[in-house]
């Protein structure tokens, strides 16, 4: 295929954008079909593709130029595509001026990046001779097969089977015409080939592979059929309904978000902070430069004697845990009679850039003085999530060692690492090259966080990125209302010291295992010395603090533990309220327990754990419950804002709305 590539290429022109209209009209594919699939067109596919190409041949002529002789006439549809065509062509020159150092650059370009994708699939060496032989032997099995099922081929149809699966490809218009099932099934077969040769590659270290694992998938993920205009049967059906408006409508969204520099995945002007998100009444009771303390007014008569004090992740917006009534953790929390404390962190910018790691370890402690003077009691029960669970627990072991342990009663991991060594696809970002450009993003003294967002984006990127890119860009369909997307969408910055030290001593180095070897404002850090009573949830299906990742904490504090591993991932599995009925979660023994220890291994507790139906949140309340049930009434200070009470201002705050 690779060589049938070239010879197509070569005599269209390098990428038949322009090139003459050549044998059936078609001089689209070569740019379209962007290179690898080149070669499937010949003898019946060929005449398929022409008998398909007839309804839409005047709209490509349009959009890619193609005039017609002096002596043809111009059809009212002719006509119709040009002015589209036209529309599109004014929308996207009038983009590119106000933007000529992103003209200049070519990035925007989509014909060198056809001809870029092309070459690129040109020289996959696909494992060597054996394997492209391989290759074309099961791509022919793959045509006659096919062909054959829906009666193209010599054989009767008898009902199509397509022998690969993909949700991509869902729809039953990629099954049901022989072009887009072939089609599809061949670039799922390639697709195969490309990371079965990455898998076999010789001569690497494990992290090499595993980088060129993560980059061969985002590269497969990339060429789907789905993605180009002419080769998604969903898109040619609506380009021909709407006569080409969606396009247009396309390229309105796709205009928009280069301007604001990332992906829109949802409606932003339904969502409104403190109204219909981030929305559960408290107040800011503290502030300092780099958080904002939220206490939330109580709903029972009674409290829990100890408050909770719940770090979030710095890397996104702390409403991730209050997105709506339905599935706020916060509300529920204070529901069950919790005094809810949060800290809401500051966005980085220029000011920042000195702010390391031990500025953060030092602010959670900070809050916690603040929360234990402001009721009068000796401790509180802490929360961290993400990096805010990693945070926590070196936060945990330095005040252990300095002797001020006994300030936190307990504390629960949503989804935290300390060890590593199996952190999964995030570490494929994380080398000597990759942290080298990440200090060249932070001139300013902070790393932007839309390079973060396109970061964790590209984790799930048929998911967040090019399922997005279909219906943004080539459906033109209007933005959905969604508040956990507006929260994906809602991007903090991130100071470059501290994302400079954590990513080069935690992810990369993993010292944060090594007892001593990092320290926090003078202190030595020894994980070993936190014996702070624990919660720690992982999930199932999380990608970003893989499974196995989170269970390697239970290997490292001292102290009772209780583990819980929860349905679905890294955002689904923590948020899962339990109105909602969904997923399940694994646990051994009862939650008041108070003195228990996780097996030794993961397999071993999965051996024994018992499967729950639904949410994981009662049976932490109980565990909370069981280690101090005193209640006190909800006056005075438990009331946020109340009489003689100065507060600073309504929740959510100002700095969770600082870009």
């Amino acid at each position: 295929m690779a060589s049938g590539t070239r010879d197509k290429t070569a005599s269209t022109g390098g990428t038949g954008a322009k090139g003459s209209s050549g044998e059936g009209g078609m001089p689209f594919l070569p740019a379209l079909m962007a290179g690898p699939f080149l070669g499937m067109f010949e003898g019946p596919m060929r005449e398929m593709t022409q008998m398909q190409a007839g309804a839409t041949k005047a709209m490509f002529d349009a959009f890619l130029g193609h005039a017609p002789a002096p002596e043809e006439a111009a059809a009212p549809e002719q006509q119709q595509w040009q002015q589209v065509a036209e529309r599109l062509n004014a929308m996207w020159q009038k983009f590119l001026q106000g933007q000529p150092a992103m003209a200049a650059s070519g990035v925007v370009d989509p014909v060198r990046w056809m001809s870029t994708m092309g070459r690129w699939m040109e020289q996959w060496p696909i494992g060597g001779d054996e394997a492209h032989s391989r290759f074309f032997t099961d791509s022919m099995t793959l045509w006659d097969g096919v062909l054959a099922q829906m009666g193209v081929g010599e054989k009767p149809a008898e009902g199509v089977t397509l022998p690969r699966k993909d949700r991509r490809f869902k729809d039953p218009k990629w099954q049901e015409q022989p072009l887009y099932a072939v089609l599809h099934q061949a670039y799922l077969l390639l697709s195969e080939q490309m990371l079965a040769a990455a898998d076999k590659a010789q001569g690497l270290t494990p992290e090499r592979k595993d980088q060129l694992r993560f980059f061969t998938r985002l590269m497969t993920e990339a060429l789907s059929p789905a993605h180009f205009p002419l080769t998604n049967p969903l898109v040619l059906e609506k380009t021909l309904q709407t006569g080409g408006e969606n396009l247009v409508r396309g390229m309105e969204h796709l205009i928009a978000d280069l301007d604001a520099g990332k992906l829109t995945h949802t409606d932003r002007n339904a969502f409104v902070l403190g109204e219909n998100i981030a929305a559960t009444p408290g107040k800011v009771i503290y502030e300092s430069p780099l958080f904002q303390l939220i206490q939330y007014s109580p709903v029972t008569d009674t409290v829990l004697a100890t408050p909770l004090m719940i770090f979030p992740p710095w890397i996104n917006r702390f409403y991730i845990l209050d997105l709506g009534p339905k599935n706020s953790f916060v509300k529920w929390a204070v529901e069950q009679g919790l005094t809810v404390c949060l800290v809401s962190w500051k966005s980085a910018d220029a000011s920042m850039a000195e702010v390391a790691w031990d500025d953060y370890i030092a602010a959670m402690e900070e809050a916690i003085d603040v929360a234990r003077d402001r009721f009068s009691v000796p401790s509180v029960h802490t929360i961290g999530y993400c990096v805010g669970g990693t945070t926590l627990a070196a936060a945990l072991a330095v005040m252990a060692r300095e002797g001020r342990g006994d300030k936190v009663a307990s504390a629960t991991y949503f989804t935290a690492q300390v060890d590593f060594t199996e952190a999964g696809e995030l570490k494929a970002f994380i080398d000597e090259q990759q942290l080298a450009m990440i200090d060249s993003l932070a001139g300013e003294g902070f790393v932007d966080g839309r390079y973060l967002a396109l970061t964790f984006n590209l984790l799930r990127s048929p998911d967040l990125i090019w399922n997005y890119v279909i219906r943004n860009y080539l459906l033109g369909e209007d933005y959905v209302p969604f508040d956990l997307l507006y929260w994906n969408g809602d991007t903090t910055n991130l100071p470059a010291k501290f994302h400079r030290e954590y990513l080069k001593n935690l992810y990369h180095d993993n010292l944060l295992v090594v007892p001593d070897a990092l320290s926090a404002n003078g202190t030595p850090i020894d994980l070993r010395r936190n014996a702070t009573p624990s919660y720690i949830q992982a999930g199932v299906e999380d990608h970003i603090a893989p499974l196995k990742s989170v269970w390697k904490l239970t290997r490292h504090l001292s102290g009772p533990i209780r583990f819980v591993l929860a349905g679905s991932g890294h955002i689904a599995g923590v948020v899962n309220h339990p109105d909602a009925k969904k997923y399940q979660y694994w646990t051994i023994g009862d939650p008041a327990d108070r003195d228990q220890t996780p097996p030794d291994t993961l397999d071993a507790f999965r051996e024994v754990a018992v499967e729950t139906p639904g949410s994981w949140w009662p049976d932490w309340i109980r565990w909370i419950e069981s280690l101090d049930a005193a209640r006190v009434k909800a006056t005075g200070r438990r009331k946020p804002g109340g009489k003689g009470d100065k507060v600073i201002e309504d929740a959510p705050g100002r700095y969770v709305r600082m870009k």
